[in-house]
């Protein structure tokens, strides 16, 4: 075989494991990972595990990181179960975190999605950065750019499957598996390599099934 076609040959075999070795997929049972203190939980923080059906999770209030992982750029998927309580329940992903003041976050206000009234609709998923850029400065100043509404919104108190992209510059949201995003934005900030974990605020909320896909 000529050495030039024997070489680029090989080098269309490698591709796929290059390819393949610039991404690692792991897949996160937060039962085990309370049990095991794999969890970063403040003193009188409420963290505890839950099973509903095949969702086997933990249930926890504010940010509670992953210990000793650390997230850059790719992709979150988890399931999420927030509660119908008006301005009490809101729940999502922290990340790019340095600690529980400095981070991006990208959460659902589960109140809003079956809402009568047309603005609430508008205001179901949210992208923030802290502390610079706090929900009610984006929306202030950039009204329905950094939230948005959801279509085919599931039920208040129902579990659902959030898919997040987190690219260089870019942050996209797609809910139950849907094939359009929910919502695209700018990052406000270029850090990368930091903590990652659940976010809550006010009520706790439910989390399930997480996974995340680093591209290294």
């Amino acid at each position: 075989m000529d050495k030039f076609l024997f070489r680029w040959l090989l080098f269309l075999l490698l591709i796929p494991i290059s390819f393949c070795r610039a991404q690692q997929v792991t897949k996160f049972d937060l039962c085990t990972l309370f049990g095991n203190n794999g969890l970063v939980i403040n003193p009188g923080q409420n963290v505890r595990t839950l099973a509903d059906g095949e969702m086997k999770g933990i249930s926890c209030q504010g940010i509670v990181w992953l210990k000793g992982i650390k997230f850059s750029t790719g992709t979150i998927d988890l399931d999420i179960r927030g509660k119908d309580e008006y301005q009490q329940s809101f729940v999502g992903i922290a990340f790019h975190g340095l600690d529980t003041l400095t981070y991006e976050s990208i959460y659902f206000r589960p109140f809003n999605f079956r809402a009568d009234d047309n603005l609430r609709r508008k205001h179901m998923v949210q992208y923030m950065s802290e502390p610079d850029y706090p929900w009610d400065k984006l929306r202030n100043e950039y009204p329905l750019v950094y939230e948005s509404g959801i279509k085919n919104a599931p039920a208040a108190t129902a579990w659902f499957h959030a898919h997040i992209v987190v690219d260089a510059d870019s942050v996209t949201v797609y809910v139950n598996h849907a094939t359009a995003y929910s919502l695209k934005v700018k990052r406000l900030n270029g850090r990368g390599d930091c903590l990652i974990g659940l976010w809550s605020s006010a009520l706790s909320g439910d989390f399930a099934n997480l996974v995340i896909k680093s591209i290294q």
